[in-house]
């Protein structure tokens, strides 16, 4: 195992896998106000990498450092579309103008690849090379809904940790929301939907659920990708052919890791970098490593719902409650 070195991020309590090997974080960013090529300059410049493969609609870049990433218009027609090697000169135009005009319409979107939790400070001279170069985040519009993916290891696949970390996002979703202002434009949109209190009352009810209940518990209540903590790369990583019974979207790509959607890009602000959204989830990291408090502040959870049933545990009152855990618990 390595010593950690200096960095920028604050590591997680637990920064390594059950193997050795420091868990990794992946980001997913959205934006506009630059279009594709403009992107691709900027990163190619900063990371120093080399492009691998090319259409009008995606590029592959190599960072001899980091590795892969993707740069593409997020638009599934338009890089359908691309794909094709040959075809009618109206098509190929066709695809030209597409590619012209999606920055107007649909974010651009910087994929990176899962780097070290002690090597993310590597990202953030990309981050600011964009937002100079003009990328603009979720304030864009009303309707841009923009916002950054981050795609976190877990430190092993048992049923036990993967559900200590869901009870943990469980206790924290709407606290999360209302503590880092997710955007309106966000909040209203059908991509990061919460967990129902249905399936809160449900995991946090069954606090050593086995694999099979976790699985029927999520496909149940979440047959979606569009979750502000998306599990379905997670489940098909572990059983690929039972997710895709329930939710058979090609989108899902299966890697063993949470796909936390929740958080805005706001890689227009000067003082916002990736530390945001990863501190956001870093919130839910500490709470995971702490058994006991998940299991006392589920009982506080479910004894507060059992107070109010018809009207369900208010989540005013809920957010109130844990901010205050959280402060006296030195965790924020």
């Amino acid at each position: 195992m390595d010593d950690i070195p200096e960095h920028q991020f604050e590591l997680p309590p637990q920064p390594f896998k059950d193997n050795g090997d420091v868990r990794r974080v992946g980001f997913e960013l959205e934006f506009s106000g630059i279009d594709l090529q403009q992107a691709v300059d900027t990163v190619k410049r900063v990371l120093n990498a080399s492009i691998r493969h090319r259409t009008e609609a995606e590029v592959e870049l190599i960072s001899a450092e980091l590795g892969k990433f993707n740069i593409e218009i997020d638009w599934a027609y338009l890089k359908s579309r691309a794909t094709k090697e040959s075809g009618p000169q109206e098509d190929r135009v066709w695809v030209d103008l597409l590619s012209r005009v999606a920055p107007l319409l649909v974010p651009i979107e910087v994929v990176c690849p899962p780097i070290a939790v002690t090597r993310l400070n590597e990202l953030s001279p990309m981050v600011d090379a964009l937002r100079k170069a003009g990328a603009i985040g979720t304030e864009e519009s009303f309707i841009s809904a923009y916002g950054v993916h981050v795609n976190v290891e877990l430190p092993d696949l048992t049923a036990k940790t993967l559900g200590i970390y869901i009870r943990a996002y469980a206790l924290l979703q709407w606290w999360i929301v209302d503590r880092h202002k997710i955007d309106i434009a966000r909040r209203i949109s059908p991509y990061i939907d919460l967990y129902s209190k249905a399936y809160l009352k449900q995991v946090l009810s069954h606090p050593n659920a086995d694999m099979n209940r976790i699985f029927d518990d999520y496909l149940e209540h979440n047959p979606s990708r569009n979750r502000g903590l998306d599990l379905l790369p997670l489940l098909a990583s572990i059983d690929e052919r039972r997710v895709r019974n329930v939710v058979d979207d090609p989108k899902i790509k299966a890697r063993p890791a949470f796909h936390y959607r929740l958080p805005d890009c706001r890689i227009e602000h000067d003082d916002w970098s990736l530390q945001v959204p990863y501190n956001s989830w870093l919130v839910v990291e500490k709470l995971a490593d702490m058994p006991e408090a998940i299991a006392d502040l589920s009982a506080k959870f479910l004894s507060a719902d059992r107070q109010r049933p018809l009207l369900d545990i208010s989540r005013t009152d809920w957010v109130e409650t844990i901010d205050q855990w959280l402060k006296d618990h030195a965790l924020v």
